[in-house]
């Protein structure tokens, strides 16, 4: 049975914006740092792989790599996948509650022009989601608290999170790790994530580079829209590999002693 690893991808997604760059701004973890690992939460991660071999030379277990990808100072990804929708559709019912009352006011001879302009900001501010998702095409801008803002206010916009689009360079070229894409019923990466099997039978330092996709809230005539920007990163693999022991005794895998 492969081993399973998980490698977190942690973006600062407004700085690597503002920077046009992930160094400095990326922070990767994994969950080898007791078997070796090194440079834990920064962009240059060294991930431990820890192989074996049977007594012929062969490759005794692989490694299976998973990377998940996330956004630093967002709502965070255990928050309902409709969370957004139902904020929408309450900023909604109270933008027609309130212009329900401007009405009122307005049939009793009152100014309300700046009232129905507040207004008219607070419900004209969306955009287009340009990430794969079964929800709608349009969404409201949130902030990083999960409220509704207009998108040219001050308040720290809840960017997307970071999508990973390729995995590439010496480890692939080498043929040490295969990854690819795959579909998953798990909706806290939107359906979709990276993994890659490790060939643990050559040892060594393998650098790979992840091509990241971010979203940059951008205006375009009356809209706003999210613009994707694609980045890079560069992380590492060290491969090392030992002959298969018992777990119990050390030794090799032969029969257990009865004391």
């Amino acid at each position: 049975m492969p081993q399973q690893l998980a490698i977190i991808v942690l973006v600062d997604v407004a700085n690597a914006l503002e920077a046009k760059s992930l160094e400095d701004n990326t922070y990767l973890f994994d969950n080898m740092k007791l078997q070796g690992s090194e440079n834990e939460g920064t962009g240059k991660l060294v991930t431990a792989i820890n192989g074996s071999y049977w007594s012929d030379g062969s490759q005794a277990s692989e490694q299976v790599l998973n990377w998940l990808p996330y956004s630093l100072g967002s709502i965070p990804p255990t928050v309902p996948k409709g969370y957004q929708a139902d904020r929408a559709r309450q900023t909604d019912q109270q933008a027609l509650a309130e212009l329900q009352t401007i009405v009122q006011q307005g049939a009793q001879g009152t100014d309300t022009s700046s009232q129905l302009a507040q207004l008219q900001r607070s419900v004209g501010t969306k955009v287009k989601n340009t990430r794969r998702t079964r929800g709608p095409a349009d969404t409201k801008v949130l902030d990083i608290t999960g409220k509704v803002v207009a998108a040219d206010s001050t308040a720290a916009v809840s960017y997307p999170a970071p999508v990973i689009t390729d995995i590439y360079g010496e480890a692939v070229d080498e043929k040490i790790m295969y990854p690819a894409e795959y579909g998953s019923p798990d909706m806290v990466t939107d359906g979709w994530y990276w993994s890659a099997t490790v060939d643990t039978s050559r040892p060594g330092t393998y650098a790979y580079t992840m091509k990241i996709q971010l979203h940059k809230l951008v205006e375009q005539g009356t809209e706003m829209l999210w613009e994707p920007v694609n980045l890079t990163c560069e992380s590492f693999l060290r491969i090392t590999s030992e002959p298969k022991r018992n777990a119990f005794t050390g030794a090799g895998l032969n029969f257990l002693p009865l004391s």
